[in-house]
This record gives C-alpha cells, sequence and structure tokens, in this order.
C-alpha cells in the first residue's frame, strides 16, 4: 500500500522542496472495501462500557459506513487544495502543508500533529489562522503555516534506521523553517506534537520566539513529581493515573513491541481503525457517538474521522507511526533520568476539558517557568484543533500575540 506523489522535478537535490500531490490508485480503494467486507469479528463485549476495549456496536458501525459511504476521493481533493511539498531532510523525505497568509506581516506556525493523528486534523484550522478577518479575528494576528508529517506518518516516508525521536523531529522542523526561509517563528503540537514542540523549545533553535502545547507530556510521565495539594491538582493525578493502569495499553505495547502489532495495522483495516479508535475516554465515546447514534461532537465526524483513518490505511504507516512511541522510549530510558534543559523562550499551554489530563496551571509552570500564556477553555479534548477548530485558533492568535 502506498500513495504515489506527482513531483515538479524528480531531479531535484536532496535538499530542494518539491510540489506534492495524493493520487491513490483506485486499486487500492477497491482492496480496502473487499477487506472490510471480508472482516471476521469477534464476539460482542461482555461489559457495557469501553472497559474492553472498543465496543462492537462503534466497530461495525465504522466499518459499514467506511465501506459503503466513506469517499476517500473527497479527502484526496481537500489535501490536494492546499500546497502540498516534498523536503529530504536527515535522510527521510518529509511531507508538509504550506500555506501563507494573505495579510501583511503574518508570523510563521509550524504545527506538529500527534498519534492516532495526522495532519488530517490539522486542516480545519488553516482558514482561521491564516486568514483571520474571515474568521472573526485581527490580519494583526494572521500565520503562515506550516504542517509538517512526522516521520512514518501518513505522506511522510518511514526512517530506515534508529533514532528518530522527538528531539530529532524538533531538529528537522527548525532545519524546516530554515530552509522555507523564516528568520523567525513560533512552533506548536498536541500528544506526539507535543513532545516535538517541547524539545524545540529546549533546544531553543536560532530563530524560534515562542512554543504552545494542548497536553502536558510531563504530567503523563512524571505526576507524581508534580504537586498534589489543590483539588484541581488532585483531579489531575487521579486522571494520570486512570490513565496509566486502564488507558495505557497502546502506549505500553507501542512503547515496547510496535512492530508486534504492526502486522495487524498492516493487514486489516478493522483492527487499524480499533487501534486507532481505543485512545482516550473522551474522544472515544465522542467518536462512537458519531458512528452509533450520529451526533458528533463539533468537527468529529464521521467523514472526517475516517478521512484520518484511511490515511494511516492507504499509506501502510500503521507500523511505523507505532514505532515513534518505541523511539520516545528508548530515548527516555538513555537519559536515565536526568532533567532537560529548561525552556529559554516564551510558552503558552491552553488546557482543554476533555484532555487525558486536565493540567492545572501550577503543573504547567513547574515544568515551564517560562510560561507567558495559560488557559483553560470550556470545552474540546484530545484532538483539540479537530475538534473545536475556531476556538482552538482562537487561543493560537492569544498565546502567540506578545511574541510578533
Amino acid at each position: 500500500m502506498s500513495v504515489p506523489t506527482v513531483s515538479a522535478d524528480s531531479t531535484a537535490t536532496d535538499s530542494a522542496i518539491r510540489p506534492f500531490r495524493v493520487n491513490v490508485p483506485e486499486a487500492e480503494l477497491v482492496g480496502l472495501r473487499q477487506r472490510l467486507a471480508a472482516a471476521r469479528w469477534p464476539s460482542k463485549e461482555l461489559v457495557a462500557d469501553r472497559s474492553q476495549g472498543v465496543q462492537s456496536a462503534t466497530i461495525r458501525e465504522l466499518s459499514r459506513y467506511w465501506a459503503t459511504e466513506h469517499d476517500w476521493r473527497k479527502t484526496e481533493a481537500k489535501l490536494n487544495a492546499l500546497p502540498q511539498f516534498k523536503t529530504e531532510i536527515d535522510g527521510v523525505d518529509i511531507h508538509f502543508i504550506h500555506v501563507k497568509s494573505p495579510h501583511e506581516d503574518a508570523l510563521p506556525l509550524i504545527m506538529t500533529h500527534g498519534w492516532p493523528g495526522s495532519v488530517i486534523e490539522l486542516l480545519e484550522v488553516v482558514g482561521p489562522l491564516t486568514d483571520p478577518t474571515a474568521h472573526g479575528g485581527r490580519a494583526a494576528d494572521a500565520f503562515d503555516l506550516v504542517l509538517p508529517s512526522l516521520p512514518g506518518y501518513g505522506l511522510s516516508a518511514e526512517p530506515t534506521e534508529v533514532g528518530w525521536n522527538s528531539g530529532r523531529v524538533a531538529r528537522a522542523w527548525a532545519e524546516l523553517m530554515h530552509r522555507l526561509g523564516y528568520a523567525r517563528y513560533v512552533a506548536q503540537g498536541g500528544d506526539q506534537g507535543a513532545s516535538v514542540t517541547d524539545a524545540m523549545g529546549r533546544q531553543a533553535p536560532e530563530g524560534l520566539l515562542g512554543i504552545h502545547m494542548n497536553l502536558l507530556v510531563a504530567g503523563l510521565g512524571g505526576a507524581g513529581a508534580l504537586p498534589a495539594d489543590s483539588e484541581a491538582e488532585r483531579a489531575a493525578l487521579a486522571a494520570v493515573t486512570t490513565f496509566r493502569t486502564s488507558g495505557f495499553g497502546y502506549f505500553l505495547e507501542q512503547a515496547t513491541r510496535p512492530q508486534t502489532i504492526g502486522y495487524a495495522l498492516l493487514d486489516s483495516p478493522v483492527a487499524l481503525a480499533a487501534w486507532l479508535l481505543d485512545h482516550d475516554t473522551d474522544s472515544y465515546y465522542k467518536i462512537s457517538r458519531a458512528f452509533v447514534d450520529g451526533q458528533p461532537s463539533g468537527h468529529l465526524t464521521r467523514d472526517r474521522i475516517l478521512d484520518n483513518i484511511a490515511l494511516y490505511w492507504l499509506t501502510g504507516t500503521g507500523a511505523s507511526a507505532a514505532r515513534s512511541y518505541w523511539e520516545s522510549g528508548q530515548a527516555a530510558a538513555a537519559a536515565g533520568g536526568e532533567a532537560p534543559p529548561a525552556v529559554p523562550i516564551p510558552v503558552g499551554f491552553t488546557t482543554f476539558p476533555g484532555e487525558i489530563f486536565r493540567a492545572p496551571r501550577s503543573w504547567v509552570e513547574k515544568t515551564y517557568p517560562s510560561l507567558t500564556y495559560f488557559h483553560e477553555v470550556d470545552k474540546g479534548g484530545h484532538f483539540a484543533a479537530w475538534e473545536e477548530p475556531q476556538l482552538f485558533s482562537e487561543e493560537m492568535r492569544a498565546a502567540f500575540r506578545t511574541v510578533r
């Protein structure tokens, strides 16, 4: 399974930036529908909630809709309507979307998606961020937007060697922004993208003015070292504990045995869909309601959810994306508990209520003493940019207003 590219110059040098378009052969889509029709199903779960995993009613309806109603060609057209490019950095062909604002003096912003997402989860914020006057904002808050696909995810190539941890991706992103001619810029990320953005902040490459995140990565692995005095702190600690005791399966498998689960992810679209859905409680139930009850949460609609899952399937990147967790685990083991360098540039953070845990300001301040913007919003979850693009865009404008 592969997505052929259309490149403007196949003889370009390794550092060249090449135009790119998505073009999936029809045979791949026919094969996908055949696999969905031939799926073998386990018996229904023995509980009334998600405690045994993705529920039968959810995955069966998702698979039915995927096979009979979802239109990949619309997804393809949506991607191809945006300026897409590829460029080789550190031996890996990196795919990215680059949308320039119609407004002068727009601030360049590189945003990094996470797992189980892709650039698909960021598409809804392109308009509000690059053209704020058309979405209730001011021209002074406009961004030039760079949306790269993580190595091994979607339309970026798979690394052919180990070592592509968040720090290495961060250095690649700094090179990408330099290659695009940006002497000053900001960065944002959630989930795996938060790890990359955190690393960018700690590396503080020349030109990086500030960073923003919507997941406190330090809270997932080191909540025990964070204060638990206030009600908000204790609630956050309890949520992290719940995640690590009952919602941690995908994380542990991908951090230790990504190749093992990779066989199922590449062989069965049903297995892939179930694996990508089984992430966090809030987003799972929102996605489940979209399929079973026809009640999407914000922009987490059936078609947009399947746009993302189909991208993983058609590019065959389920295993290579899973390996990013193994890389993070290896990097953490190599660090041996040594504290990372401080972030010397301004940090912004937004807490969305449906995230794995609601990071209190005290936790964020302890992790990032250079915190300059913190806000708790009233809706949205792990896929904040995807679910609530307008609110997310307003947060980006507010967070980076002081560094322009």
